[in-house]
């Protein structure tokens, strides 16, 4: 159990992310995508939902903190945080 406040609010963060077996199934195929990111137009037919739907999940990533986003012209990447994950071996010990 985190005994830090901070920390709490994270765990509570991710749990609600992966809340959602869309943004599962988006964080794994980002985590398995040629270069380490995909964009919105690569994941659409791998997760069987439409564009708005894969980019509000992809956003609910994002502020949880366990995805980034970078725009590049018309596009937007996104890429796992490797960085952030920890959060999800934290939950599985």
């Amino acid at each position: 159990m985190p005994d830090d406040d901070a920390v709490a609010v994270r765990v509570v963060l991710v749990c609600r992310a992966l809340a959602n077996p869309v943004r599962v199934r988006l964080l794994s195929l980002l985590r398995a995508a040629p270069g380490g990111e995909a964009c919105v137009g690569e994941l659409i037919e791998s997760v069987g939902v439409s564009q708005s739907t894969v980019s509000h999940h992809l956003r609910v990533l994002v502020d949880a903190g366990l995805v980034r986003s970078a725009r590049r012209g018309h596009w937007v990447w996104y890429s796992p945080r490797s960085d952030q994950l920890d959060v999800i071996d934290f939950l599985l010990r």
